[in-house]
């Protein structure tokens, strides 16, 4: 299963073109809704070999204000050559199409988005030849998303929020709403949802957390990856189950024993999801003189 952040975070706009509307208004950004949307080919190489390819390339129309290039890069981390690269995205595509020209870059961590956010100008330190804004979307700026009902008026901006904010703490809120959102769904719609999620969190702990949650809250879904992430969850909740059965045991003999646990042993007890040591902790908890005893030799 491809599991890539960028990806994810360029790509749900080629599935949901009209999502830019959304998200230039939560950037506070006025920009027509569009009327239409056309993915244009990204290979910006020219005759000579030097190969330029933007993430996602875009020709978004408008009612009033015309059609305009929308230019999308995910970034993971600071990365000084765009600096040079974006300013020649954005001159070529405007000299190509004859059209406006916006660049979004979607980031998961504050510190990419606010280095992305930096204008880059380009002349003399008297005059400016070229200055370039980039729009920039992050876990800054970007709405956690923890009701359901509005996860669901806009699961697009719901999915695109729930990537940006794969290293906010409350993550686990975030992709219960939006897993909740999926129940009842159509499967064409739920489709591009669970797999751009799957993708955007690449291999954070949260990206576990979600096959649980697709396992469970959406058992209506048939794809091949949303099977292999339910059977992934299911494994994982069966092992989850495991260990907290274990816990609870011990945590049960030591109580019927009459000997006191202290808050720290029950959480270390209940933190715990290695069956094979909570095992080995319920065989010592038979005959251990004190809750701390369990743990001897580790």
């Amino acid at each position: 299963m491809v599991s890539s952040p960028h990806e994810a975070m360029h790509r749900i706009f080629q599935e949901y073109p009209g999502l830019f509307s959304r998200v230039s208004e939560v950037l506070g950004v006025d920009i027509p809704p569009p009327t239409s949307a056309t993915t244009l080919p990204t290979d910006l190489t020219e005759a000579r070999p030097v190969e330029r390819r933007v993430d996602t390339l875009l020709r978004i129309g408008t009612e009033h204000d015309g059609p305009f290039v929308l230019a999308i890069e995910a970034q993971g981390k600071k990365d000084p050559r765009k600096t040079a690269s974006w300013p020649y995205y954005v001159s070529y595509l405007h000299n190509r199409y004859g059209l406006p020209v916006l660049l979004l870059v979607v980031c998961q961590d504050r510190a990419t988005a606010e280095w992305a956010a930096h204008p880059i100008r380009i002349g003399l330190r008297q005059w400016q030849t070229l200055a370039l804004n980039p729009l920039v979307a992050g876990p800054h700026n970007m709405p956690v998303i923890t009701d359901v009902a509005e996860a669901r008026k806009d699961l697009a901006l719901a999915t695109l929020a729930a990537i940006t904010h794969a290293d906010n703490p409350d993550v686990g809120a975030i992709l219960k709403t939006l897993s909740v959102a999926l129940r009842d769904t159509p499967e064409a719609i739920a489709d591009p949802v669970i797999e751009l999620t799957a993708q955007g969190l690449g291999n954070r702990p949260a990206a576990q957390h979600w096959r649980n949650l697709v396992a469970v809250d959406t058992s209506f879904y048939k794809s091949f990856m949303s099977e292999e992430i339910r059977d992934e969850g299911r494994a994982q909740g069966r092992a989850q189950g495991r260990a907290q059965g274990r816990a609870e045991d011990i945590l049960l003999v030591l109580e019927q024993r009459g000997i006191a646990v202290p808050d720290r042993v029950r959480e270390r007890i209940t933190d715990c999801g290695d069956p094979e040591t909570l095992r080995q902790w319920l065989m010592r908890a038979v005959t251990a003189a004190s809750a701390e005893e369990i743990f001897a030799g580790e």
